[in-house]
């Protein structure tokens, strides 16, 4: 070892390794790729050697995450980038992000937490406004801690039902050729939501608040003419809303509601996109007291580690395309919408 390179034993003993390090070690292979340095773990000791400055770098980003492991939270690639990018505040935060329960899920007994800073920005958002938009991309929990907030305010009587609905969009396959009746065909595009629902409560409990009306399932069109009192109404894959129906849905809002707005504006199916009314919306009601827009980005993405590549991937390619004035395949931004796993600890489903 020269003059200018350091080495450093950090131990990180009393640790559950898998919260550090990840599973086959990928929160190790990530740092590596960031930071060009070889990690050597031996038993509950981390190792690093290199450049003295670059040591010092990673062993204090090594040291936070593992204060973070400590306090008993999964360390994720989003807890990773957040350290990563040295703001101490924001770090300090995400060791304390298990401590904010959003439900706890009865089937898997298990707590509902937030996985990211922004996710707990829009959670608190949510318990502090009547109407929040979110927008950001597949996996970032948007949809699936909305159905966690809305089940614990229904749990605490704060609300007495909650509805849940999506437009019904055609992405590359027409309703007329799919078999079965009307309720048959919308299934596949409600499904995302319905397993949401049977994994925080169980298939047999979301079937009983079915079919008592407590939750209520359904197609954007089915809200005409409703008035929404001491609820929850979420609106899920809204960027393939036309403005007509954002508001429509909007001014369904009765007393003592709230509504919930998510959506990924890069993943517009209508045959216009600038029909979108989750795109137009956010000039609309921009700066209007009481509505909150909560901007998720791939940092918060909780799924494969992949998933995060493919976002910035797809999105340096739109980027790329717009500033040669080329525009993208009528199909590159039809890829599967923000799903229901968004939340749960690594354990489960992501």
């Amino acid at each position: 070892m020269t003059r200018q390179e350091r080495k450093r034993v950090l131990s990180f003993a009393g640790v559950d390794p898998i919260r550090l390090l990840g599973v086959n070690d990928r929160n190790v292979r990530m740092l590596e790729e960031h930071f060009g340095r070889t990690i050597v773990v031996r038993g509950d000791e981390v190792i690093v050697r290199g450049p003295s400055r670059r040591v010092e770098e990673l062993t204090e980003v090594i040291e936070t995450l593992i204060r973070i492991a400590a306090a008993g939270r999964q360390v994720t690639e989003g807890d990773i980038l957040t350290v990563i990018r040295g703001d101490k505040k924001e770090s300090n935060k995400i060791g304390r992000l298990e401590d904010s329960v959003v439900y706890y899920s009865t089937t898997r007994r298990r707590k509902i937490v937030p996985r990211s800073i922004k996710q707990k920005e829009y959670v608190d958002s949510i318990h502090e406004n009547d109407i929040v938009f979110a927008i950001g991309p597949a996996g970032t929990g948007k949809t699936y801690l909305a159905i966690a907030v809305a089940l614990a305010a229904l749990k605490n009587r704060g609300i007495e039902r909650i509805f849940i609905s999506r437009p019904v969009v055609e992405a590359g396959e027409n309703l007329g050729f799919l078999p079965g009746d009307l309720q048959e065909k919308i299934d596949p595009y409600l499904r995302p939501i319905f397993d949401a629902l049977r994994e925080m409560v169980g298939k047999e409990r979301t079937q009983r608040m079915i079919d008592s009306g407590i939750i209520e399932i359904a197609p954007l069109a089915y809200m005409r003419g409703r008035t929404l009192d001491n609820a929850f109404a979420i609106l899920d894959e809204a960027q393939n809303c036309t403005i007509g129906q954002m508001k429509m849905f909007l001014t369904r809002l009765g007393v003592n509601s709230k509504a919930i707005v998510t959506g990924d504006i890069t993943q517009v199916d209508l045959g216009r996109p600038e029909r979108s009314g989750l795109v137009a919306v956010r000039e609309i009601l921009r700066g209007v007291e009481g509505i909150t827009f909560i901007t998720l980005g791939e940092e918060d993405v909780v799924r494969h580690r992949l998933v995060k590549r493919i976002i910035k991937a797809f999105s340096n390619v739109s980027t790329g395309l717009a500033r040669s004035g080329a525009g993208l395949p009528d199909n590159v931004n039809s890829a599967d919408g923000d799903a229901e796993f968004g939340a749960p600890d690594p354990g489960g489903k992501q």
